[in-house]
């Protein structure tokens, strides 16, 4: 019995020793690759636009650089649910809003709700769309005068951008592998040659 607590003792010490390593390699690619995402975008919306218009930086991209460039393995980060997620959220977030313009809280809490419904049926689960669908119905006069024009540009062209450059960082170098599906993958080292 006092072997086994013992045993545990350290299985349980190991396991808080690894989680408090800091791997200087991986915050580095995580700050290159959300840097230059992020950047871009903003690049791009400085230089077409007014600084006050800043129409291609929505919230919901810094929440799927998380995703992207710091949990590169996960389910929820792979380009089908970071395209997908961004572009149904959007679809659906527009649509409440026209459908219900003047009752903003209804709006926003159907325009999220119906979202997430969404991408769990069309497996494309990306937390940050459900920020994309409220960003529809509670942003800027501006980005509610883009109708569905905000699902081609901002969403998908920023997420393209985001997608883009997460397959650059996160596979040159040697330790990550983005996408997590095989497939893409595959797709993604013909193209590298």
């Amino acid at each position: 019995m006092i072997r086994r607590i013992h045993r545990h003792v350290r299985t349980a010490r190991y396991i808080v020793y690894k989680e408090t390593l800091v791997d200087y390699k991986e915050h580095f690619w995580t700050f290159i690759g959300s840097f230059l995402g992020i950047g871009l975008i903003g690049f791009f919306s400085n230089r077409y636009f007014s600084p006050s218009d800043n129409l291609f930086l929505i919230g919901s991209f810094g929440a799927s650089s998380v995703l992207i460039y710091g949990i590169v393995n996960s389910p929820l980060a792979q380009p089908r649910n970071l395209i997908g997620g961004h572009v149904i959220c959007a679809i659906v977030g527009v649509t409440m809003h026209k459908l219900i313009p003047h009752e903003v809280w209804l709006s926003s809490a159907l325009a999220v709700s119906i979202a997430i419904v969404f991408m769990q049926i069309t497996k494309t689960l990306h937390p940050p769309g459900g920020a994309t669908a409220l960003i529809a119905n509670i942003g800027s006069a501006k980005i509610q005068a883009l109708g569905y024009l905000y699902v081609l540009s901002p969403v998908l062209s920023g997420a393209t951008v985001l997608l883009l450059v997460a397959l650059l960082v996160n596979n040159v170098s040697g330790h990550r592998k983005y996408p997590n599906n095989k497939k893409w993958f595959m797709v993604w080292r013909r193209y590298q040659r």
